[in-house]
């Protein structure tokens, strides 16, 4: 049932409203300490602008293949022009209110060598009357969604939650909160509320033990007149409390790098989960594993529907499913990474029938970027190049096999007889860092490798394991059969 979700992501319509930020991140290297303070000098070598705030829970939400929208307030300024873009290029239909006299929320990182070296930012509360105006534009498009999730980092843009809410649920929407407030009772009519561990104790919640911490939540939800509330306890993972009800779901990482933004990415997923069809628990189960995958990213970072197919199949050692998302989204996905900066990589063939020599190429292919991208001959194609008895395995099989491989992160199918049997055009699409192939090729002859050299990228031939190949597999299954 979880797996099937996946497919259903596009059904999920989410209203985002909250407040909205720019995160900035200069990046360089530290080598020696400042003559005029105790401070680390840092070479500034690199700049990077991000989607803040309530705009990273949208941007979870549109890397999941939800349809999302936005509203929050910005100033008219450079860096509201710059989050304007970025959400554009996310697919996120933004609708921003710019206030004349106040500017863009805007925290600026310095982070050298994986590590946040100081934070800047740079805001002025936003006024009630602000808020208003978010108000007016929310009654305009709360009937083009079906969930409407606030985000609250207590800027002033969420001023007037209590009416949205109102307006939200004479919608008959369903409606989630990541609270900031110590008042709970300022969410009142919301769905769902998902305070951290340290939100929940200002709001009054006992954490002397389990029981108190069940007791407490539930005392707190009915009295602001709540449905449902889901605890993030860190390392200890999440529990979801109701009136009658509570699951706990175990922490699903092993390493942590960075917890920023994973607020923002379990109430993306668990409201994504809701609109594919999940119920609360499976929801949260989803977004539990979505928390793990995004703690051990660098910075505010998304989850794509891959990572938490892989995920989940991990999870669920016993199904043999597996999401293989369709064309046009696995082209989104790849932008996607681009646009994080993760290096993509392209090999192509075949793998009519999987074996040791592949499996090692694919692991090589993958260490030399952060994606990798197989594309893979369709049916047609593999007989017009080997024949009318091949291919063995047909494609829907080929690409189940090759996916499940934790170096894989897509398949794309090539091959139609108008586009011939040469993956070019589907290179020239994806533009990959590094082409890559295996077996005793020059340069020129690759196909793809005249675009990806033109477009600053590399090519790599890799050599084959000998004595592994396809062939010598069938030529052995026919022998032990005679």
């Amino acid at each position: 049932m979880k797996l099937a979700a996946l497919q259903n992501l596009h059904n999920a319509s989410i209203l985002v409203v909250g407040d909205v930020m720019l995160d900035r991140y200069w990046h360089g290297d530290t080598g020696r300490i400042s003559p005029e303070a105790p401070v680390p000098v840092v070479k500034v070598s690199s700049l990077e602008d991000k989607a803040g705030g309530a705009a990273n829970v949208a941007k979870n939400i549109a890397h999941l293949d939800g349809k999302v929208g936005l509203l929050g307030l910005i100033g008219q300024d450079d860096n509201g022009h710059k989050l304007r873009t970025i959400l554009e290029n996310d697919n996120i239909e933004s609708q921003l209110v710019a206030v004349e006299t106040l500017p863009t929320i805007a925290k600026m990182r310095v982070i050298s060598r994986h590590q946040q070296v100081v934070r800047l930012d740079m805001e002025e509360q936003f006024q009630p009357e602000h808020s208003a105006l978010l108000v007016a534009q929310l009654k305009q498009v709360i009937d083009s969604y079906d969930f409407v999730l606030f985000s609250d980092y207590n800027k002033g843009a969420l001023a007037n939650i209590q009416e949205m809410i109102e307006i939200a649920k004479r919608a008959g929407k369903t409606v989630l909160v990541d609270p900031k407030l110590s008042d709970l009772s300022v969410y009142r009519g919301a769905d769902f509320i998902t305070p951290n561990l340290n939100e929940f104790k200002l709001a009054g919640g006992d954490v002397s033990s389990e029981t108190t911490l069940t007791e407490s939540a539930r005392k707190l939800i009915a009295e602001a007149g709540i449905g449902a509330m889901l605890l993030t306890r860190s390392e200890q993972g999440m529990s979801l409390i109701s009136e009658n009800e509570k699951h706990d779901f175990a922490a699903q990482v092993l390493e942590v790098s960075d917890v920023t933004g994973a607020g923002d990415t379990v109430i993306a997923t668990l409201t994504t989960m809701l609109g594919a069809g999940l119920n609360a628990k499976d929801a949260v189960e989803m977004a539990n594993l979505a928390a793990g995958i995004v703690v051990g990213k660098l910075g505010a970072a998304t989850v794509s529907p891959e990572e938490l197919s892989a995920k989940l199949s991990q999870y669920l050692r016993e199904t043999g499913e597996h999401y293989q998302a369709p064309f046009e989204d696995v082209l989104q996905h790849i932008s996607f990474a681009k646009q994080n900066g993760e290096k993509i990589v392209f090999t192509n063939g075949c793998f009519d029938i999987l074996h040791a020599g592949h499996v090692r190429y694919l692991a090589q292919a993958k260490a030399m970027g952060d994606k990798l991208v197989v594309g893979l001959n369709n049916d047609e194609s593999i007989s017009r190049l080997k024949g009318p008895e091949r291919p063995i395995n047909p494609l829907n099989e080929r690409a189940m096999v090759i996916s499940a491989l934790a170096s894989v992160d897509w398949v794309i199918p090539f091959g139609k007889e108008k586009e011939g049997d040469t993956p070019a055009n589907l290179i020239a699409t994806i533009s990959p860092d590094i082409l890559v192939k295996g077996g005793d090729y020059k340069v020129e002859e690759i196909a793809g490798a005249e675009h990806v050299l033109a477009q600053g990228g590399q090519v790599e031939v890799l050599s084959f394991l000998d004595g592994c190949s396809t062939s010598n597999v069938i030529k052995k299954a026919q022998l032990s059969k005679s």
